[in-house]
């Protein structure tokens, strides 16, 4: 790999790494070995992982256009539907595994989805999302706390095996889980509010989840500007 082709890193969803961290310990080559172990890899790769990233999030989002159009127990069913095709994507098709982030997401549609055909429950639309979005929630932090932020495992897909293990590589991961984590936590903190808050304005909390996504997908997406700012010779 050339150093023209450096600029491209590997970043969830955008494209970040967090090789600021260590650049003033590190020399002109230091730098060079640092960024190619935390990822580093071409613009057509690159966008590879981020749809892959966004396609993992899908079964959220057929929920949430089901659920407004149709219903919500039908929302339910169509992501528990969408999140058991990922699963079987991935145990087809040659070169990948399983994720985590999509075995929780099934596991979370499914559970839900009987629950909702079987016990016929008379939950809110505020209160059904609730409960999805606290799901997702606690999926990202588990990956976390068992030492598998859920970027991990997409990220590995782009890299040699050699790169597997660098406390860099991990560390980004860990950063960029983290947000993604804590834009989570922000909607389900709104949605529970309007929930248990019915004088909130509808479109304050709404407000709150937008800026929470896209500020997560902003910290994500300054990265890479700025390492080849800092990569520049």
């Amino acid at each position: 790999m050339t150093e023209s082709s450096e600029a491209e890193l590997y970043v969830p969803v955008a494209r970040s790494t967090p090789c600021c961290l260590f650049r003033s310990q590190l020399g002109r080559s230091g730098w060079h070995s640092a960024a190619i172990a935390i990822g580093l890899i071409d613009r057509k790769s690159n966008l590879g992982v981020a749809m892959g990233i966004l396609l993992a999030f899908a079964p959220f989002i057929v929920f949430a256009i089901v659920d407004r159009l149709v219903g919500t127990t039908e929302g339910l069913v169509a992501g528990a539907l969408v999140s058991v095709g990922l699963l079987l994507r991935d145990w087809i098709a040659p070169g990948r595994i399983p994720k985590i982030l999509e075995i929780g997401t099934a596991i979370l549609f499914g559970g839900m989805s009987l629950y909702a055909v079987l016990g016929k429950p008379a939950w809110s639309v505020i209160g059904v999302r609730l409960c999805v979005d606290t799901g997702l929630f606690l999926i990202v932090v588990a990956s976390l706390v068992i030492g598998r932020p859920f970027t991990l495992q997409y990220a590995r897909e782009q890299v040699a095996k050699e790169f597997w293990i660098s406390p860099e590589f991990i560390r980004t991961n860990y950063i960029i889980t983290g947000v993604w984590a804590l834009a989570f936590l922000v909607m389900v903190i709104a949605e529970l509010a309007l929930l248990c808050v019915p004088d909130i304005p509808r479109r304050a909390g709404v407000i709150a989840i937008v800026l929470a996504l896209v500020g997560a997908v902003k910290f994500t997406g300054w990265y890479p500007e700025h390492i080849k700012s800092i990569s520049k010779p």
